[in-house]
């Protein structure tokens, strides 16, 4: 069992009372932490991440928190999947209560909750405000960049910034998921079913077995959600997504044009050229690891990072979402790189 160092824990909490911003561990990634009705710690963290202030944030409650506080209804099908999957890596959008900030959700009348798992985030959320409060928390790294695992990624998220807004890190160790939580619309049960506006660790037909028929996918008219943006969970050095078979040609073609490659592998193919990271072969284990080893792979200082492309199955969902959301804004590198 992990120990937790309440010392730390209400320090961070009386922080967090005093409107200042305070990066804290959950079981998906680090959260970049302020009070979720304090609209001007609201607006400390859009600033401190680079964050469009009409891209929502996620509430982070204690496992004894009412949800009806924050949420004006709740659905019978947001209590069954709570009974299922909370504390844990899931978030509900539901309609916002009246009197929760608007800034919260991005100015839009959903809001988005989740009760974490990790305890010290437990222990944390127990001692803001006596267990009644909530805690505003996106990932604690600059918007769109890769997210933060362990204490010391935040840490090497925000050290350069001279002006951080950033007053505390609490460290409980490295995040056990990996990647963000699901997230479901709830807002428009009675319209359009439940949604699925990101994929996490919880899949889709662990959502069915709970309710008895998979989250519909999303539409035009969903509300905003975190981490839903076309390109997202980046490095700094470009993404490419490719097969185990192009990778021994893609390889010898890049170190034949003089660039350096860093290789994202499960499989044991030899290879010509490049810093290699041979990752988990199954999807848990993998999601562990995916961001440290994105973190790593950017500090090799490459022209480029291929990733071994993944299964296309419903466990390896929420893993495929992030890749492929990190290299959306490297559409076409290989060819510029290989072009003659």
């Amino acid at each position: 069992m992990m120990s937790i160092d309440m010392a730390a824990v209400r320090l961070a909490a009386l922080k967090l009372e005093q409107g200042k911003l305070v990066a804290f561990p959950t079981e998906t990634v680090y959260g970049l932490g302020g009070d979720a009705e304090n609209a001007a710690a609201i607006a400390d963290i859009y600033a401190a991440k680079g964050r469009p202030a009409n891209h929502p944030v996620i509430v982070h409650i204690a496992p004894e928190a009412d949800i009806s506080y924050w949420a004006a209804t709740v659905p019978e099908q947001a209590r069954v999947l709570i009974s299922a999957f909370w504390p844990g890596p899931l978030t509900l959008i539901l309609k916002r209560a009246a009197h929760i900030p608007a800034a919260a959700s991005g100015g839009q009348d959903s809001i988005g909750v989740r009760c974490p798992s990790h305890p010290v985030a437990q222990a944390l959320l127990r001692a803001f405000k006596g267990g009644k409060g909530g805690v505003a928390g996106p990932s604690a790294n600059k918007f769109g960049h890769v997210s933060p695992t362990t204490a010391q990624h935040v840490r090497d998220e925000f050290s350069g910034d001279v002006d951080s807004l950033l007053d505390y890190v609490l460290d409980g160790g490295q995040s056990e998921v990996g990647i963000e939580s699901t997230i479901l619309d709830l807002s428009r049960v009675d319209t359009h079913g439940v949604v699925l506006l990101r994929p996490g660790q919880i899949t889709v037909d662990q959502i069915a077995a709970v309710l008895g028929v998979a989250p519909n996918a999303p539409d035009t008219a969903a509300p905003r959600a975190s981490g839903t943006l076309d390109a997202h969970y980046a490095p700094h050095t470009p993404v490419a997504l490719v097969t185990a078979d192009e990778l021994p040609t893609l390889l010898s073609q890049l170190a034949a044009h003089g660039y350096k490659a860093a290789l994202m592998q499960r499989t044991t193919l030899m290879t010509v050229l490049g810093d290699v990271i041979v990752m988990p072969i199954d999807p848990e284990h993998y999601a562990h690891d995916l961001y440290a080893g994105l973190r790593e792979m950017d500090s090799r200082h490459a022209d480029v990072i291929l990733v071994e492309s993944l299964p296309q199955t419903a466990d390896w969902q929420g893993i495929n979402d992030r890749l492929r959301r990190a290299a959306f804004d490297s559409s076409g590198i290989l060819a510029r790189l290989l072009q003659t």
